[in-house]
């Protein structure tokens, strides 16, 4: 099976590098029998997957292009500047866009070239904080940019589609419990199982006491 191929219903899901869907896939997991497909996408080709239909839904970056997509933005991320050891950046704890103008090099786009050019310490990068702490470089440092445009997390999908699988990933991003009508309805359409319920705690103050034994 490839990775965009999912049997019978269920969801293709991109994501650019940097989004975590640990939580949100554990709780779908928990709530319903339909599969989801989980891939990194390329910054650059964010939207590729939506407009050719290959992907159902997809965390990007924002700004896009809306046209034809729905995008309800999620949060933003700080962005971090991206250095070698030995640079003098990393000896401080943030940085400011006024310290990276007196950069020769300040490059934004990830790839190996550029880390390579970082590694060096000719060029610093700037990305999202997530890109920087995944990536677990002990050879690079990254800090702060205090006063830089956040970068937005967005989730989007296409206009018109009508697969009510949609709006329950939406519910599950936005914290949207199980037990909402709105969740149960589109569950009831899709044939989606229950969220199973949680086992009640024994109410101690219901139960017998033990007799005590005499001293």
């Amino acid at each position: 099976m490839s990775e965009n191929t999912l049997p019978a219903a269920g969801l293709r899901i991109g994501h650019v590098r940097g989004v975590t869907l640990t939580k949100w896939r554990r709780i779908w997991d928990e709530r319903f029998r339909d599969p989801i497909v989980v891939e990194e996408v390329p910054d650059a080709a964010q939207l590729d997957g939506l407009r050719a239909g290959t992907l159902d839904m997809c965390f990007v970056r924002l700004p896009i292009d809306r046209e034809g997509l729905h995008a309800i933005p999620l949060y933003e991320e700080q962005m971090v500047v991206w250095t070698s050891k030995e640079h003098l950046f990393a000896a401080a704890d943030e940085v400011s866009m006024a310290d990276l103008a007196s950069e020769e090099t300040v490059l934004n786009e990830l790839d190996d070239t550029a880390l390579d050019r970082v590694l060096a310490g000719v060029a610093v990068l700037v990305v999202p904080m997530s890109i920087a702490r995944g990536a677990s470089r002990r050879d690079l440092v990254y800090r702060p940019v205090t006063d830089a445009d956040p970068s937005p997390i967005a989730l989007a999908w296409r206009q018109g589609d009508e697969n009510p699988l949609l709006e329950e990933f939406v519910g599950v991003v936005r914290g949207r419990s199980a037990d909402s009508s709105r969740t149960q309805q589109e569950r009831a359409a899709s044939g989606s199982k229950p969220a199973p319920a949680r086992p009640r705690s024994r109410d101690k103050r219901n139960q017998p006491r033990k007799p005590r034994r005499g001293h």
